[in-house]
């Protein structure tokens, strides 16, 4: 008769998961209303069941050994099939769908692994997402088009919806595409940019104008995969948040002034036949991920 193993224990695993993806323990703990003592000793537990060590501190950050690697995929898989059976005994297997708004800045860098943590919440709830503009998204959540959206906090509207904080705004440009001879000679400089009207090019030309400084809109997309590929190809600069930003492209040196920030909110309209479970479950992975990016 084979030995049996242990089982590993799944409120330690939950917390391993939760260290993990929200990049420190002390995060888990708040994310689990748990004290981080207690989230640290479950990590042992976890090390001694496996009998090996399952992360190593680099620096502030977290890091997998091969090991811990190995266990989070096992781990999260666990976890989904424990919460998707408890679900069905209870009769909380949702169906139905979510429909969440958002702009392309969010659209690659954050909502991949944000929507993939949900599926594995909700397995039969459908997700619908609509990419687009600020004021095409609060004009869906004004007409009950939308269940919620992530939305630029504008600088002439009220605050709507939960603040997430503010994110710092950047002249970006192509490393070979150098500004330096143009202010010099007095030049205007070329802009990059959305058609109006656009919170980020506001801010940008009055930035210049209140520095003295000439400009002139050499390229309008109206998508940001657009925007992205015009400054690539060295047409001119850009005001955008480093999110989902290229890695062919670099923030302008100090030679301009800083454009400020903007801030994020995220906003809910529940409408009828959505699960407010599930739009809260979707509202605080939102939260947890941005929240992380912006600590970056």
């Amino acid at each position: 008769m084979s030995k049996l193993l242990p089982a590993l224990d799944l409120d330690a695993l939950r917390s391993f998961v939760a260290g993990i993806e929200s990049g420190s323990f002390s995060r888990a703990a708040s994310r689990l209303a748990r004290s981080t003592s207690a989230v640290s000793a479950q990590l042992k537990k976890l090390e001694m069941q496996c009998d090996t060590a399952l992360v190593v501190k680099q620096g502030r950050h977290l890091q997998l050994t091969g090991q811990g690697e190995i266990l989070l995929s096992y781990a999260r898989r666990m976890l989904a099939l424990n919460d998707e059976t408890l679900r069905a005994i209870k009769g909380e297997l949702l169906t139905g769908e979510v429909r969440i708004g958002l702009q392309e800045d969010f659209g690659e860098s954050l909502m991949p692994g944000i929507l993939g943590q949900f599926k594995r919440h909700y397995p039969e709830l459908r997700i619908v997402a609509r990419v687009d503009r600020n004021q095409a998204l609060h004009a869906a959540l004004d007409n009950q088009l939308l269940d919620m959206a992530l939305i630029w906090q504008s600088d002439t509207q009220p605050q709507s919806g939960k603040s997430l904080g503010d994110c710092p705004l950047a002249w970006i440009h192509h490393p070979d595409f150098d500004i330096s001879p143009l202010l010099e000679k007095g030049e205007p400089l070329p802009l990059v940019m959305f058609d109006s009207p656009c919170l980020m090019r506001s801010r940008a030309t009055a930035c210049l104008d209140r520095a003295g400084i000439p400009w002139r809109v050499v390229f309008v997309s109206q998508s940001l995969s657009g925007i992205w590929a015009a400054v690539q190809a060295g047409l001119g600069i850009t005001v955008r948040t480093q999110i989902g930003m290229p890695a062919s492209l670099r923030k302008l040196s100090p030679l301009l002034p800083a454009p400020g920030s903007v801030g994020i909110s995220l906003k809910l309209c529940p409408t009828e036949g959505t699960s407010h479970t599930a739009q809260l479950k979707l509202a605080q992975l939102i939260e947890e991920a941005l929240l992380t990016e912006l600590e970056r």
